[in-house]
């Protein structure tokens, strides 16, 4: 979402019921602070003295964020929405030109085709061996369903497409085509293809195999509405809320996933700038997101053509699932949301307030512990402040929740949808791969070259040649060489340097070489597994096989072809193409057993195996899911697809390597955090009756402790503490400036409960607190978890543990039995811990510097 662009949240909010609801509780809860503070200024203003000035900076902040509140939830859901269509309008067109570069390629080398020329040029008159020809192409290359030669009068000499028989065509293109060095693509009605509204053609003119003459021109029709179908069916939101379109450069449809609810032909409003505003078409509302193409390998794609993605504002924000996070373990759910700061800047400054809320009422409860007079007053006042506080808390914490489970939803889809791009591009790209080198194995020269009886140096320079034009024309192979019926490499490109010198000379595995002697037809291939390649420098790759047979005998095969993949320079385009500019995301291609065939990790080399849950190995073919996980101590989203061919490639044609594309988008590092949410609901209860004490209670590394309320002086938040370097042996953490009500100004001491209580060091959270404690003159103060609340409790409650309370006794020496038994809170002994501290100091040295602090 453009973030410079004002968002007018009222244009949104009545479609986001979750947001309305929070806003109708916001509002609800600014009117109960007013309440409460009013009534704490009427009936014990004394009392109430110390807690009115933050009851006051709790409400104007009520005031001042609940727009921000609001607004950001808003502008969250909307960027989500914006950024989600549009990557599926950015994928629309990459492929659609990634696909149409390969036809650029293929009209450019069949234009040179030798048989097809010189029929063209009227030195053949077998009209029926050019179709056969054509024909033979087209079996192989199946995204074209017409393909012709016409003269340069535009007569057809030949054609394949015996449904839309022509004789001849004047249209423009035949003239430009003839005119123009390079290839000629049209989009438009041709009468060339008269029974289709559009045709997509790509035509080159052909010459005089002698002369050099032109002679005629090449045409190939591209299946362009089977092709969108698929792009479509296979990328296109499952629940179909939204419309997938192809727009030419005026806004006008050329293709559409739904035609019926956004007709062909009809011009639409688009968005460039991701700008966060609503787009009207035939009277509905929609997000729009538009974008042109960025090229690939130098082709442009057809000119202004245009992805678009459309979503009615209705339905742009339902239909998501909303129990991710439930599902989640609850340490990985509390470590996510310890991250979810970033999402709502305003969110979380009220969720610190609410944070505050309850630290006031606490050391309410503290300060009025054992006092008389008009503190019955305060303490139902606090229970006002407490009641409201924990559903203000309840509120933040599900506002949280739904924002974040936004966030998860759309980034789990996310990943899904690029891993499955990943795989339609992977598959995509080896589809043009089985049909060169069948194609190429059916070159005239390469044939009789192979069939003659003798291999000498003129055959080697004619085959070395074509082998060097072919490999000009199509960069993605690094090496083209062919082989005899003996193995025996005869001759060879060197695209590139790094793929090792010369293997003229070298011979074939002789496993690979079965396997091509025992190819049934010309429509068959090999393809040998992903492995390190002596003809790839050694790097692991891919390399596609054909059989070349005789001229004269197709059932004898003379030799083959092979056409070595630049594996490493094609993959890693892939990878960083579906990437795109999404930080912190990394992409692997992976087979069944997660070895790596490619990888955007520089931690992850190919050949390394990637940890990969059997679930995503076992994949179906076609099939997606994504998750949450740990890897490298760090929270990530992952998405996995695992690949299902494309048109017959890994389908129909009886090969088979299915491959895995994993995609990994970091949330955040590991965090050991708890989500207190459900303990601080928990209520303590004592007996009636009888002698009572009361203790504070609160959090120390997932358990629930107390310590006697007399002890207790405040509890301030842990950002006000200055670390030192952890002391495990007194579990000193850090120093404390502390003014108490009234007092001078005192430095205090913090030591770390649960390493006092665990030895492991406790994770300083938003809900962390400092206890500030005195005991006989000496102060400390003790780093806990979160603050739970201030009980009374019947001396009877109290149960002493069987270790006695000797010298080597623990910190904590009594148990309480509340809730009638069913809850038992460990007591820990605040003399206790100050001689733990102090004579473990004194031990180390320190014994002085904190006595006198």
């Amino acid at each position: 979402m453009n973030k410079n662009e004002r968002l007018d949240i009222d244009t949104f909010l009545p479609y986001m019921r979750d947001v309305i609801r929070c806003e109708s509780a916001l509002h609800e809860l600014n009117l109960m602070w007013r309440l409460i503070e009013s009534s704490a200024k009427m009936n014990c203003p004394d009392e109430a003295q110390a807690i009115l000035p933050t009851m006051a900076a709790t409400r104007e902040g009520f005031n001042r964020l609940e727009q921000e509140l609001v607004h950001s939830l808003v502008s969250e859901k909307v960027g989500t929405v914006l950024d989600e269509i549009g990557t599926q309008a950015q994928y629309v067109i990459d492929i659609v030109v990634r696909n149409l570069y390969e036809r650029t390629a293929d009209v450019g080398f069949l234009a040179t085709d030798t048989e097809l020329c010189a029929f063209v040029a009227g030195l053949t008159d077998n009209a029926c061996a050019a179709r056969a020809r054509l024909r033979a192409y087209a079996t192989k290359y199946t995204v074209y369903d017409e393909i012709m030669l016409l003269d340069p009068q535009g007569n057809v000499l030949v054609q394949i497409d015996e449904t839309s028989p022509i004789e001849g065509s004047d249209d423009p293109l035949i003239a430009q085509t003839l005119a123009s060095e390079g290839y000629v693509e049209t989009f438009r009605h041709s009468t060339l293809r008269p029974h289709k509204r559009r045709a997509l053609i790509y035509s080159k003119r052909m010459l005089h195999p002698d002369t050099q003459r032109v002679m005629g021109v090449l045409c190939l029709c591209f299946h362009f509405e089977q092709e969108m179908a698929g792009i479509f069916r296979s990328h296109r939101d499952p629940a179909k809320r939204s419309n997938m379109l192809l727009l030419d450069e005026h806004d006008r449809v050329i293709e559409s996933a739904d035609p019926d609810w956004i007709p062909l032909g009809a011009v639409v409003p688009v968005n460039h700038s991701s700008s966060p505003r609503l787009s009207v078409f035939m009277g509905r509302q929609y997000l729009v997101r538009t974008f042109g193409s960025s090229g690939y390998q130098g082709y442009p794609g057809p000119a202004g053509w245009q992805g678009q993605v459309m979503i009615p504002v209705d339905v742009a924000f339902t239909g998501r699932d909303t129990q991710t996070l439930s599902r989640l373990d609850a340490r990985v759910r509390a470590g996510l949301l310890s991250h979810a700061q970033a999402l709502s800047g305003p969110l979380f400054e009220i969720m610190a307030a609410a944070e505050t809320i309850r630290c006031v009422v606490w050391n309410g409860q503290v300060m009025s512990a054992g006092q008389q007079g008009n503190v019955s007053k305060l303490k139902a006042i606090l229970a006002q402040i407490s009641e409201t506080g924990a559903r203000s808390n309840a509120l933040f914490a599900n506002s949280i929740g739904d924002l974040y489970e936004t966030v998860l939803h759309t980034s789990l889809q996310k990943s899904e949808f690029v891993s499955r791009l990943l795989v339609d591009l992977l598959d995509r790209n080896l589809y043009e791969r089985s049909d060169d080198c069948r194609w190429w194995a059916l070159t005239p020269e390469l044939r009789h070259a192979l069939a003659a009886p003798v291999w000498t140096d003129a055959l080697a320079k004619q085959v070395s040649g074509i082998l060097r034009y072919i490999n000009s024309l199509y960069t993605v192979y690094t090496r083209l060489f062919v082989y005899n019926a003996q193995g025996h490499i005869v001759a060879s490109t060197e695209l590139t340097a790094d793929v090792g010198g010369s293997i003229v000379g070298a011979t074939l595995d002789a496993q690979t070489l079965e396997r091509v002697l025992a190819l049934p037809n010309e429509q068959a291939y090999h393809v040998t597994p992903f492995q390190p390649d002596p003809f790839y420098g050694g790097q692991a790759t891919y390399t596609y096989h054909a059989a070349v047979r005789d001229p004269h005998d197709a059932q004898r095969i003379v030799g083959g072809v092979g056409v070595v993949f630049h594996a490493a320079q094609e993959f890693a385009a892939m990878l960083r193409s579906g990437v795109g500019a999404h930080a912190g995301m990394q992409a692997l291609f992976v087979d069944r057993a997660g070895k790596v065939i490619a990888s955007t990790d520089a931690a992850v080399a190919v050949g390394a195996t990637l940890d990969l849950p059997a679930t995503a190995l076992q994949l179906a073919a076609g099939q997606s899911l994504s998750s949450v996980v740990e890897r490298g101590q760090h929270y990530h989203i992952m998405g996995c697809t695992a690949s299902q061919g494309y048109r017959e490639f890994k389908t129909s044609d009886g090969y088979r390597d299915d491959v895995i594309a994993v995609v990994f988008d970091t949330l955040g590092a590991v965090r050991e955090s708890r989500d207190h949410g459900a303990d601080l609901q928990m209520q303590l209860v004592g007996l009636p009756g009888g002698e009572r004490t009361e203790y504070a209670t609160l959090w120390s590394n997932g358990k629930l402790f107390a310590m006697l309320a007399d002890h207790v002086q405040e509890a301030v938040s842990a950002c006000k503490l200055t670390p030192v370097p952890a002391d495990a042996s007194s579990g000193r953490v850090g120093l404390m400036a502390w003014t108490p009500t009234g007092q001078e100004p005192a430095s205090v001491w913090v030591f770390d409960l649960g390493l006092l209580l665990t030895g492991k060091r406790s994770v300083v959270q938003k809900s962390s607190q400092i206890v500030v404690l005195r005991c006989q003159g000496r102060l400390m103060g003790l780093l806990v978890d979160a603050l739970h609340g201030v009980t009374e409790f019947r001396s009877d409650q109290i149960i002493p543990t069987p270790f006695g309370g000797g010298a080597n006794a623990g910190l904590v020496r009594s148990f309480i039995k509340a809730n009638g038994g069913d809850v038992l809170v460990q007591v820990v002994d605040v003399m206790a811990c100050l001689e733990r501290v102090f004579d473990r100091t004194v031990a180390t040295g320190a014994g002085e510097r904190l006595a006198a602090a």
